[in-house]
């Protein structure tokens, strides 16, 4: 238990939200249309997107890729730290902010993985699978994690009781701890990102994402996908590769 009574908790998700957005398929049209209308190109935001999706296929698999940048979509992303280690080395086309833990006290919240998730890995570098673990091996993982976890935390609350600075004293954290950020991202960003963190069969280019970032890429995807189909049917269609 925390000073204010929050309890450890260990999750074996991630939460993502989409916050706000300003993205629809039109915003495609329209900005890919100016280079023959001008402004008259603006006539495309009160149609309907249907009559056009003709030009968003021909932009995406020629890789017109401007068209897709006019608009922004607002994510408040929940992962465990070594996610966001990963999710910051894409740098184009995103704006982050992410909890200090230097100006609040960190919260007890820390990852597990799940009974689903495969936890041995077979092969050499560059050429590995992963495959499931034994129950054995689970429930190692699970114990071996939660006592490890519960002693850092009360490692960190013994410094901070001590008037020990928070910026000091977060050093104890494992990277297991869940972090919290708002990530603003346009379209054709957060293809690249899917092209990179989502492993699918329609891919061209095959990736090998760590599964705990691939579990953010697939909800932000879900909330894309609503948002903008006809784009993301697109981005499908043509492999998955960002224009």
């Amino acid at each position: 238990m925390t000073d204010d009574g929050a309890a450890v908790r260990f999750l074996d998700d991630v939460t993502v939200e989409l916050v706000k957005h300003s993205a629809s398929d039109t915003d495609v049209l329209w900005a890919a249309r100016v280079s023959t209308a001008g402004e008259q190109s603006l006539e495309e935001i009160g149609k309907d997107p249907e009559r056009s999706k003709g030009l968003i296929n021909f932009l995406m698999r020629d890789r017109h890729g401007s068209p897709f940048e006019h608009n922004s979509m607002t994510f408040f992303v929940s992962a465990p730290i070594f996610v966001f280690r990963e999710f910051h080395r894409h740098r184009v086309g995103w704006s982050y902010n992410e909890e200090s833990g230097r100006y609040r006290e960190l919260r007890p919240d820390f990852y597990v993985p799940g009974a689903e998730r495969k936890l041995v890995q077979e092969g050499r570098p560059g050429k590995y699978v992963f495959v499931e673990g034994s129950q054995e091996q689970h429930k190692l993982v699970t114990e071996v994690m939660e006592a490890s976890y519960r002693q850092s935390y009360a490692a960190y609350q013994e410094m901070l009781e001590a008037g020990i600075a928070r910026e000091v004293a977060r050093a104890v954290l494992p990277v297991g701890l869940f972090s919290s950020m708002y990530a603003t991202c346009n379209a054709r960003s957060l293809m690249h990102f899917l092209s990179l963190r989502t492993k699918s069969e329609q891919a061209r280019v095959p990736s090998f994402p760590q599964r705990e970032i691939e579990m953010v890429a697939e909800k932000m995807e879900e909330a894309w996908a609503r948002l903008m189909p006809l784009t993301h049917a697109a981005f499908v269609a043509s492999g998955r590769v960002a224009p």
